[in-house]
């Protein structure tokens, strides 16, 4: 099956603006880094789609001095592809990594429009499913941890979130990362202070994630068909979490859906042609509490994103960030159609 956003799920298993205000974002080396975060004074930024536009994406990109490293899984905006090759053409080092297992085809105009005006692009390593990654680093001392593909058909409908960050753990180990997938070679990804790549941690670490929750668990995601993760929910809200899940609707995750809410988990569902589409892959713990923190990434609740493809998020407890995905999620919850 191949849904309307392109990502086969089938084939799957098998700058920072002004406007959008600083806040601080905690950090924690250890293996429970989900769980156990040490405050830091790490500056954090979140872009709400489809809400505030590309503007911030396009500004971040813009504001390079020295170097664009960006991983893909889709780019398809032709404006985005100008300021890249405008970059190029400045001067600026600008790599581009785009998956070529699922989406080569999609990929391939601004593949030859990127390598024509002196980007060095290549394709991503065939070794995972996909390489389903949406990251941008600006002069190795910024990132954007991305839930969008740079796709601009859907910007005007698809829910998705981009967090703008500079730690510089964080953003030494995504370009540790890149500079091995680019040049095609074996990396084991460094989490830095909040990272949560696939396919090494991040099944651990949102499992981790739900199971620790005490009070409440907010969750958008596109798919729903990892056996791990609907457990670890349905678990969650039998020993007394609220656990709230709103997603795009498919015959695919009906099954799921009945177990869930059997367990008493509250569903809420937007139509496949609602004017909103659930693109973003967020879970927010515990929201309220001294414990609370959030994951932001590329991983859809599928075996092949946790265990099969390249893809990164991060975990922050950034006070305003919860806060406005919070808003966010709670408001997309109470526009959908309650599952029953």
């Amino acid at each position: 099956m191949r849904n309307h956003r392109g990502f086969s799920v089938a084939a799957g298993v098998a700058l920072f603006s002004v406007a959008f205000g600083t806040v601080y974002a905690g950090a924690s080396a250890t293996n429970m880094r989900a769980l156990d975060r040490k405050a830091s004074t790490t500056p954090q930024t979140l872009i709400t789609e489809p809400d505030q536009g590309l503007t911030s994406i396009y500004n971040l990109i813009q504001s390079a001095k020295t170097s664009i490293d960006m991983t893909m899984y889709e780019l398809v905006d032709t404006q985005a592809q100008t300021l890249l090759d405008e970059a190029a053409s400045n001067g600026i080092k600008v790599r581009v990594i785009l998956d070529q297992n699922l989406e080569r085809s999609n990929n391939l105009a601004a593949y030859t429009d990127l390598q024509s005006h002196g980007v060095q692009v290549v394709w991503a390593p065939v070794q995972y499913a996909a390489t389903h990654q949406k990251s941008i680093v600006i002069d190795g001392t910024t990132a954007a941890v991305m839930t969008l593909n740079l796709t601009s058909r859907y910007y005007s409908s698809s829910r998705d979130f981009a967090v703008i960050e500079s730690d510089a753990n964080d953003v030494k180990a995504i370009e540790a990362t890149f500079n091995a997938d680019f040049s095609n070679q074996s990396i084991t990804p460094p989490v830095g202070d909040a990272l949560v790549w696939s396919p090494t941690v991040s099944k651990s670490d949102l499992v981790n994630l739900i199971n620790a929750s005490k009070s409440s668990l907010l969750i958008e995601n596109e798919e729903l068909s990892y056996s791990t993760i609907v457990t670890a929910l349905a678990k969650a809200a039998k020993r007394g979490v609220k656990v709230t899940l709103c997603m795009t609707d498919s015959s695919d995750w009906a099954t799921n859906f009945n177990t869930l809410a059997k367990a008493g988990v509250h569903i809420s569902t937007y139509a496949a042609t609602a004017s909103l589409y659930v693109h973003a892959k967020v879970i927010v713990a515990d929201y309220g509490t001294l414990s609370a923190k959030a994951f932001v990434g590329s991983e859809n609740f599928s075996e092949a994103s946790l265990t099969k493809n390249r893809e990164l998020g991060l975990i922050t407890d950034a006070p305003a960030i919860l806060s406005q995905l919070n808003t966010t999620l709670s408001s997309d919850f109470a526009g959908g159609t309650p599952w029953k």
